[in-house]
């Protein structure tokens, strides 16, 4: 559940519709659905094509029952 709201408010964030996310990240925009609606686990590689999609750092916390999934956007000033 983590990761479907951080990937839906990543989205959000950056404008995108789900179909414009899953043409970045080479997925379907069914994909894009299962994942925000947390029907589906992803792959370590499909993590990894969201994450550059979205511009940005995927950030997983796991400890006992507190589970923190973050996206932190790239710097492009630097």
């Amino acid at each position: 559940m983590a990761l479907a709201k951080a990937v839906y408010d990543r989205r959000a964030e950056l404008g995108l519709t789900q179909t414009e996310l899953a043409d970045r990240a080479g997925l379907t925009q069914a994909k894009i659905t299962r994942i925000e609606g947390s029907d589906t686990v992803p792959t370590l590689p499909l993590l990894a094509k969201l994450a550059t999609a979205l511009d940005a750092t995927l950030n997983i916390a796991l400890d006992d029952d507190d589970t923190r999934v973050t996206f932190t956007a790239h710097d492009h000033a630097a």
